[in-house]
């Protein structure tokens, strides 16, 4: 299920990026993708397995943020992220995340790269605290839940949004 608010989002023209789990993506993704796909937006991707991988399948207009085009080990990944949430940021686009586990504990928002890519191992929820620190709406997928104080509000079905002050009235 996608929330009614989501679905709009994603079939709109606006600008969404897509990140995830290098793992088995969830079934919902396959909804989420079909939406998007009908849209004429602008849709941005990193290039990782799993959730990438999905969304590079369905969106192949998608823009894809290379690892390789920022270095070579663990930390191209992290400044690969950083550029996607950037772009995401400067465009005025929304984050749709789908993480894999809960958020590492310690892990919290900020709009520094360092702290929010500070080594506690998922990319997802650091790219998410990035986002959050940086202003950028997201949608996450968590049935898991979500740590409280990020400002997340729950959607139903597993999802949780997130919408900075500025933006919370014309977004959702």
């Amino acid at each position: 299920m996608v929330p009614a608010s989501l679905s709009s989002l994603l079939t709109g023209s606006g600008l969404v990026g897509f990140s995830g789990s290098r793992g088995l993506p969830p079934a919902v993704l396959s909804s989420v993708l079909c939406l998007r796909a009908r849209s004429s937006g602008e849709s941005f991707v990193g290039c990782a397995a799993g959730v990438d991988a999905d969304v590079r399948v369905c969106l192949r207009s998608a823009r894809v943020f290379r690892a390789a085009d920022f270095g070579v080990g663990r930390g191209s990944f992290a400044a690969r992220s950083c550029a996607f949430v950037s772009a995401l940021a400067a465009g005025g686009g929304v984050l749709v995340s789908f993480p894999s586990s809960a958020c590492p504990s310690g892990l919290l928002p900020s709009s520094s790269s360092s702290r929010a890519f500070c080594g506690l191992g998922s990319g997802s929820w650091a790219s998410l605290a990035f986002a959050v620190g940086s202003g950028v709406p997201c949608w996450v997928f968590a049935p898991f839940g979500v740590p409280s104080g990020w400002g997340f509000v729950a959607a139903g079905g597993g999802w949780f949004s997130f919408a900075p002050a500025s933006v919370q009235c014309s977004l959702f």
